[in-house]
């Protein structure tokens, strides 16, 4: 991904592409607003089904952190209602309780800018030396790395 959130990612491709002929300039900012709910609710819908899994290995880590006591967190481009559905869908809800969530809507700049991770730090009074950060795109580790996070 070149492009952190789904609204901005939408607006990038189109902005190098093109714009459809149907979408006038005034109307563009509407038309993305409604295609991410749209995109949003079918990914819920997937999420909710149980046809998009999370990836292997997840849950262990998940668990022994818990079993460690570390404190989570998630830091996501996406907003705050759909990473806690999200989480709390994929990992169950007992999971879900350990996890404070931070999201792309809760921050000025989504990734690669460093708010939400900075957020994150900051609201759990944590120490950016103590801090371990699992990411799955190149604009995250970008976002870590320009908080201070290694």
């Amino acid at each position: 991904l070149e492009v952190g959130g789904g609204k901005e990612r939408m607006t990038a491709h189109w902005n190098e592409v093109g714009w459809p002929n149907e979408i006038p300039e005034e109307g563009r900012s509407d038309k993305i607003m409604s295609l991410h709910l749209q995109k949003t609710d079918i990914f819920m819908k997937l999420i909710d089904e149980g046809k998009i899994p999370l990836r292997p290995g997840v849950l262990r880590i998940v668990d022994e952190a818990i079993a460690a006591g570390v404190r989570l967190a998630v830091c996501s481009t996406s907003n705050e209602k759909a990473v806690s559905n999200l989480v709390s869908t994929l990992m169950g809800a007992e999971r879900a309780s350990k996890f404070q969530i931070y999201a792309g809507d809760m921050v000025k700049k989504k990734k690669p800018a460093p708010d939400v991770y900075l957020m994150a730090v900051d609201q759990m009074g944590l120490d950016k030396e103590r801090c371990v950060i699992i990411e799955d795109s190149h604009i995250g580790v970008g976002a870590a790395v320009a908080a201070g996070i290694s």
